[in-house]
Order: C-alpha cells, then structure tokens, then sequence
C-alpha cells in the first residue's frame, strides 16, 4: 500500500488519510511531492493522480484520490482499528461532522492556512470567526454527547479530519474561549495535537 501525500508542513488534506493510515498498524510507503514547486509538483502529481491532486491511495491496481474517500475505504479494508463509532447513530454523526469538514469552513481554510511552523496572532475575518464558532457548537455538543476524549469516543476519522483545524487556531493564535467554549472545545484541541500519529507527523514536517 502507498500513500501519495504533500508537504507536511502545508498539506490538510494529506494528513487526514495518513493519521488514519497509521492508526490502522498496517505497513505501508510514504511518496512525497513537493508542494509550491510550480514547475515540478504538478507532473510529480500528476503521475500518481487522476485528479492532479494529493492525497492518493495505492493498494494493488486500486487507486483512490480523494481524502474522505481513502479514510472510508481503510475504515473497511481494517475493521479492526475501528475507524468509525460502532454504534450507528454515532456513526452518522461521525460521517455528518467529517463531511462538514470535508466541504465547509471555507473561510477559515482560506484565511488561516496550515502552516505547522507557523506561531502568529491573527485578526479574523467575521466570516472566519463565524465558522469558528460553528466549530466550537459542534465539538461541544458531539464530546458531550460521548463523553469524550475524541469526538464520539475513541480517536478516528472524524478526529483525523479535525486535526488540521487545530493546527490553525494554535498557529493563529485562536482562543477557543472568544468564540464560546467553555473549555471542552479547547482541551480537544490540544488531545488532538497529542496523539502519537499527529506528533510523528510533525517531527517528520520539522526535520524537513
């Protein structure tokens, strides 16, 4: 199995499937490309996807080019890392969230992009704001409703696809508690930043 990613430092969308890739234990080969080398990253990416995009799943002559669509086909190939709730209304609410994620809050991937090396205090656009406190209603109300640590429970996707929002409002300067977090919200976020996986990520994005 090979995961086709981009730069560690910048690239959201590749760091949702590989959190997931490593939680599941199975082997598999990492191909970086490049990101902002214009001349050079798009054919580097264009020999491995069909859409000119990272992240890209190899398994045998299975190719799959879309991040939410690579989580969902690990969740299947390895039931066993329980990737997604097991209980199906916490399920839904797990795909409901991660897929929210996967087509919203353009404003704030807009205007606070994941940078990991990146420590500044920003000032916000209203429409970012607003889809910070969009973000802050939906994490309180799914770990109140599981108990936490992670969203509905156990760490999986839909945790994987709010990890680079983290990375945002730490490298953003985003207090959590501006937008009506009662502390819940922000505690997640830095669970998040402590996993295992994510910090693996990370060293390899700083030694870069």
């Amino acid at each position: 199995m090979e995961l086709v990613i981009g730069t560690k430092t910048w690239s959201t969308w590749s760091l949702r499937p590989w959190l997931a890739l490593k939680r599941t234990g199975s082997p598999f080969t990492e191909t970086l490309v490049q990101l902002r080398e214009v001349e050079t990253s798009t054919a580097e990416i264009l020999k491995h996807s069909p859409s000119g995009l990272v992240p890209v799943l190899k398994d045998g002559d299975l190719t799959i080019w879309d991040s939410l669509a690579i989580c969902e086909y690990l969740a299947e190939r390895f039931p066993d890392a329980k990737l997604w709730p097991a209980d199906p209304a916490d399920r839904a609410l797990a795909r409901a969230a991660a897929s929210e994620m996967h087509s919203g809050f353009a404003s704030l991937r807009g205007e606070c992009p994941m940078d990991l090396s990146l420590r500044t205090v920003a000032e916000l656009s209203p429409a970012t704001q607003a889809n910070i406190r969009r973000i802050v209603e939906l994490w309180s109300g799914l770990l109140e409703r599981s108990g936490g640590p992670f969203l509905l429970g156990d760490w999986g996707i839909v945790d994987a696809f709010f990890t680079p929002v983290a990375t945002r409002f730490r490298s953003y300067g985003v207090h959590l508690s501006d937008y009506g977090d009662a502390g819940e919200a922000g505690r997640y976020a830095e669970r998040l930043l402590e996993t295992p996986e994510f910090l693996d990520w990370e060293r390899d994005a700083v030694a870069a």
